[in-house]
């Protein structure tokens, strides 16, 4: 019997390459050479089509604020995309390898120049939309502003076909978004995800001497610009304009490496920095063609410098007071009894410097007085009694009228009309000439101001970088531990409280004479126009605490931001609770931290894989 055996045919090649292999694979990307250089290419005709753009008139009418109508004279939000496209032209180079240009990019290369092209994108396409919402369509632009627009666009399109800045000695686990070789990047919401959080790849070249004191005094220069532009910015969509380019841009400057690089640069320089940083200071009132500008640039020292005192309470001891403002009234109603006003119950008047060094001794004596049985409790204890602190001393000068108390403070009436201070035979409220520039009563005061922080800063400095410095941050950190090392925990916080006292009441002499009057509703724990209390503790925590610059640039943000958008004025504690949540969620360590709170907040996983750190922190920090 034979047996027939049944072949069955294979099946054809192409269709079992079809049934086993699944979908087919995402095609490729061009090669990687020619990529880079097709999106530079875009970047770079945008980045000159965006400066071009500025040279036109944007729209044909003068009543948008800023006069975007003449012809090769950007002003205005112009301004802005001008910068932006420089910026963004400049870091182009650099990431090409131009000679000269290479030390602007010491860490990120690409994910800095994606951050300054969408900036330049979102503040271009802001202004576009508020010129189309005020003035009633896009009718109303010029060439300009479609050439603007269409430039910003370009960039960013170009941006995104460039590589992603990703360490070369990663694991490929560490990120889970790691394009292959050869493969797509990515969308593009990954793409800016890994521009923000990824860290930079290496440290930078070092430069040499002469440079190092030229980019000092230049970042010098451009914070004083900065500064300058952000004052006399108009309210509305010139400062709206401004904080949306910012918001880019210095995640963009932290992405490129620069802040890391000149903060490493003034510690080698220490001498140059501070006189490099004293003398843009200097000059900020002969930039400003507005003596309400001026005026705002003193009320933004002032709350700074209570702010940095704050700092030394909260930041370097760690110490919660929420009361702190009721030291400044205690320094402001003092300079008002002894200054020589009018209604003072005391009637008598003492020089300037007398008046300050009463102001400082009696808000000394009030930090003593209120710490020395406060300070022996912990946490919420002794947050709640610096709280009541603060309202007693508010309630308390609303009652001194002479009715339901002495006649010391004129109750809820306050204390008006006082004096402007003479020291050394100026008269601050008369303008002088300095050095053939006319200075107001603003500039005058800004100046005496100017000196008040210079101090203030000095003694932060000198007791962060002491033994008492240290300790303060030992109780920070663990109280129970630094108790069990032999520090004497309760005398060195009543040190820190005292010391923050006394700066703040120095301060208040100064606000006293600035205000012409002083009124109890001024010291509130929240209100709506600053000082109070809330407001300085949401500046130190915003702008970095244990720091110098922070809570001098949070407090300047925090009040600046308000006086130029009086519109949200109705919703500013909702706004500052918003932003707020938003800096715990995604900057915890504050706008400006040190080394210490950056690992702290961003301390690696205890599996490896790396820290999503904050801009400005390479993987050699992390």
């Amino acid at each position: 019997m034979t047996t027939q055996h049944t072949t069955t045919p294979a099946p054809d090649t192409a269709d079992a390459t079809t049934a086993t292999a699944g979908p087919p694979p995402l095609p490729l990307s061009p090669d990687p050479h020619t990529s880079r250089t097709l999106g530079r290419i875009l970047v770079g005709a945008g980045a000159l089509a965006a400066f071009a753009s500025t040279m036109l008139p944007w729209t044909w009418t003068s009543a948008f604020p800023g006069n975007l109508t003449i012809a090769l004279y950007p002003a205005g939000l112009q301004l802005l995309t001008l910068t932006a496209a420089v910026l963004t032209a400049a870091m182009l180079l650099a990431t090409a390898g131009v000679p000269g240009l290479r030390w602007l990019t010491p860490g990120g290369r690409h994910s800095a120049l994606l951050l300054l092209t969408l900036g330049n994108l979102a503040a271009t396409w802001y202004t576009a939309a508020a010129i189309a919402v005020e003035l009633g369509g896009v009718v109303n632009f010029e060439p300009g502003m479609w050439i603007a627009a269409a430039g910003t666009l370009l960039a960013v399109v170009g941006a995104l076909a460039l590589p992603t800045d990703l360490p070369d000695d990663l694991p490929a686990e560490a990120d889970a978004d790691r394009p292959a070789p050869g493969t797509r990047q990515g969308p593009p919401w990954q793409r800016l995800r890994r521009a923000v959080a990824a860290p930079p790849p290496g440290p930078a070249a070092p430069l040499p001497g002469w440079a190092e004191i030229l980019v000092i005094c230049a970042a010098c220069a451009a914070g004083l610009s900065v500064f300058a532009y952000g004052i006399e910015a108009e309210g509305g969509p010139p400062f709206i304009g401004f904080l949306i380019l910012a918001a880019f841009a210095f995640p963009a400057l932290g992405r490129a490496g620069l802040p890391r690089r000149l903060s490493a640069l003034t510690v080698t320089h220490r001498t140059v920095t501070l006189a490099a940083t004293f003398a843009a200071a200097l000059l900020f009132p002969i930039t400003q063609s507005n003596e309400a500008y001026t005026n705002i640039a003193v009320s933004v020292l002032i709350f700074a410098t209570v702010a940095l005192g704050l700092n030394m309470v909260v930041g370097l001891a760690g110490i919660l007071d929420l009361g702190y403002v009721a030291f400044l009234g205690v320094g402001a109603y003092t300079a008002a009894l002894v200054s020589g006003a009018e209604t003072s119950s005391l009637g008598i008047h003492v020089p300037f410097w007398a008046a300050v060094l009463i102001g400082a001794a009696v808000a000394l004596v009030f930090g003593l007085f209120i710490g020395f049985p406060s300070l022996r409790l912990h946490g919420d204890y002794l947050a709640i009694v610096t709280l009541g602190f603060g309202e007693i001393f508010r309630i308390s000068v609303q009652n001194l009228d002479g009715d339901s108390g002495p006649n010391i403070t004129n109750g809820p009436n306050g204390i008006p009309n006082i004096p402007d201070l003479k020291v050394f035979g100026f008269d601050l409220g008369q303008p002088h000439t300095v050095l053939g520039f006319e200075l107001g009563r603003f500039g005058n005061y800004y100046l005496l101001m100017l000196l008040f922080t210079a101090i203030v800063v000095t003694v932060f400095r000198r007791s962060d970088n002491s033994r008492i410095g240290r300790a303060w941050i030992a109780i920070r950190e663990d109280e129970t531990a630094a108790r069990a090392m032999g520090v004497n925990a309760f005398r060195l916080k009543l040190m820190a409280f005292a010391l923050g006292a006394t700066l703040a009441g120095m301060a208040g002499t100064v606000l006293a004479h600035v205000e012409f009057s002083v009124t109890p509703e001024s010291y509130k724990f929240v209100h709506t126009a600053p000082p109070n209390s809330a407001f300085l503790l949401i500046a130190v925590i915003l702008g970095g605490m244990g720091t110098v610059s922070g809570p001098l640039i949070g407090a300047a943000l925090l009040y600046l931001i308000p006086a130029k958008l009086q519109f949200m004025a109705d919703y500013q504690l909702l706004l500052f609770g918003i932003a707020l949540v938003l800096l715990m969620r995604f900057r915890p360590e504050g706008l400006i931290a040190d080394r210490r709170k950056q690992l702290e907040f961003h301390e690696p996983e205890q599996s490896g894989t790396p820290t999503a750190a904050a801009p400005g922190l390479g993987k050699t920090e992390a």
